[in-house]
């Protein structure tokens, strides 16, 4: 028994003609054209044409098939207008000042003589130099105020054996 039924677009009467959509291919379907399968649980299909009839019932997939709307949408063809008029942004660069130095101060030391700028990060390593010897310099001698209690190592208990139970005499 057939689980599907044609009904023939040509012989039903209608009062409005409307453009009706392929199931398979997606192309619009013009009164007096085309062909609708009912199947038994009621749903419907109308088709172009026997060709896409046939690729339906041979369950091939439209996204598959190149003449489909489907697979175009799918591979993005014929969209070349659209793709025009898309642009791409380009990134900004701008200067703000950072947290601790303003704007100008970055600009100053961005724009002083690279010699200068040198002596002035050597002079900045001296200096931190210096606080790190003076930081060590004050532990060493908050050092030996503590003098450390000699431990006395503690005796292990040793477990005396378990007494033997059941000799021979």
């Amino acid at each position: 028994m057939l689980s599907w039924s044609y009904v023939d677009i040509n012989l039903c009467f209608v009062d409005i003609f409307r453009i009706g959509l392929c199931a398979y291919s997606g192309y619009k379907i013009y009164p007096g054209h085309g062909k609708t399968m009912v199947k038994v649980d009621g749903k419907n299909f109308t088709f172009l044409n026997s060709k896409c009839e046939s690729a339906h019932l041979m369950k091939r997939n439209p996204r598959k098939v190149t003449w489909t709307v489907l697979y175009r949408r799918k591979h993005k063809k014929g969209q070349e207008e659209e793709m025009a008029k898309k642009r791409t942004r380009r990134t900004q660069k701008y200067q703000r000042a950072i947290v601790g130095a303003s704007l100008t101060d970055i600009m100053a030391k961005r724009n002083m003589k690279p010699e200068i700028r040198k002596a002035q990060r050597e002079q900045a390593i001296k200096a931190a130099k210096e606080q790190k010897k003076a930081a060590k310099a004050v532990k060493k001698a908050a050092a030996p105020a503590k003098v450390k209690p000699i431990k006395q190592k503690a005796t292990k208990v040793q477990q005396k054996s378990a007494p033997r139970v059941g000799g021979k005499r």
